[in-house]
């Protein structure tokens, strides 16, 4: 299955359907889209998001769980794909009433729409990465599937403060063997790929490509990628046409990665994901059975009729297809 984030940008008539499954709608409800996904057999799901602090009233729960199946009723969508990023602490009253209304949500939409999903994001890693300590296996256990956002791997950076990969293999994958240990079924587990990098703008650029970063603190760590701008992959892929370095490949992280000079001659170190990085993920999923694949976001692309872009377009969508 390939699990798709649109976030409105009108360019869903260009994604490659072939592999599908499932669409969560992120921006503005689009008709248009719904209808389109539905002739494709894909689903279209809400868009789930709460503050924790409201949830731990069981009447808030049941009321804004009914609003969401009222809202997916009428617009003939086929669930909802619960996004909460916030702290938890595990002997906080949230850890239990997150678990609460992923289950209570999932128990309501299976009953009131025939054949509904109902899906939760988690981070990248089960282990209280950006203070996020969520009940992990019990969320999965009471929701269809768990999408699993591999990437921001730098969001906290306890170590030396330098650029470094988004989405690094090593530390995606183990950090899928650490929700497998959990005792979450693989079958409950999607991988979403960052379909966007960071550019970080260099404070010293040293020979052996070293990018140290300005300190930008988050939830505890002294840094992170908030030094960095995000940039969606078809931004990525013009700039690498001013890039004084050309494309690089770290093998610790085996992920690309550029070098270029601004017009104030400040280096920038820009980490991404292409269809070369991606594709060693995409072969953990086929080996350890991981219900699917998926990204954040499918309106990261150039959809334009430039050849080069059309190419690398293709490529990305082509990397997320299971192989025979």
């Amino acid at each position: 299955m390939v699990f798709v984030f649109d976030v409105g940008d009108k360019t869903w008539k260009n994604y490659d359907w072939s592999h599908i499954t499932t669409v969560a709608v992120f921006g503005k409800y689009d008709s248009e889209l719904m209808c389109h996904a539905h002739s494709k057999e894909a689903r279209v799901v809400l868009k789930g998001e709460v503050t924790l602090k409201d949830i731990i009233d069981p009447d808030f729960r049941a009321s804004w769980i009914a609003q969401q199946v009222t809202l997916a009723t009428t617009q003939y969508m086929d669930g909802i794909n619960i996004n909460v990023e916030e702290e938890v602490n595990c002997s906080s009253p949230e850890y239990d009433a997150l678990t609460a209304l992923v289950k209570e949500t999932a128990d309501s939409f299976h009953h009131e729409i025939e054949g509904s999903q109902v899906t939760f994001d988690v981070p990248w890693s089960p282990k209280c990465v950006d203070r996020r300590c969520y009940n992990y296996r019990g969320i999965a256990d009471a929701c269809d599937f768990l999408f699993v956002m591999s990437y921001n791997v730098q969001s906290q950076i306890w170590s030396e403060c330098i650029a470094a990969a988004n989405a690094p293999y090593n530390k995606i994958i183990t950090a899928f063997d650490d929700y497998i240990q959990l005792g979450i079924n693989p079958k409950k587990l999607v991988m979403g790929h960052p379909w966007f990098g960071y550019d970080y703008t260099c404070l010293n650029l040293s020979e052996d490509n070293v990018c140290n970063i300005t300190h930008a603190s988050f939830r505890g760590a002294p840094c992170s990628d908030a030094a960095g701008r995000q940039l969606p992959y078809k931004e990525i892929m013009k700039q690498t046409k001013c890039s004084m370095s050309g494309i690089l490949w770290d093998n610790n992280q085996k992920c690309p990665y550029f070098n270029y000079k601004d017009s104030t001659g400040h280096f920038h170190q820009v980490w991404y994901d292409d269809p070369k990085s991606i594709s060693l993920k995409a072969a953990y999923i086929q080996m350890h059975g991981l219900r699917g694949t998926g990204m954040w976001n499918a309106d990261c692309l150039d959809y334009s009729e430039d050849t080069l872009a059309k190419q690398q377009t293709q490529d990305m969508w082509q990397v997320l297809k299971p192989k025979p």
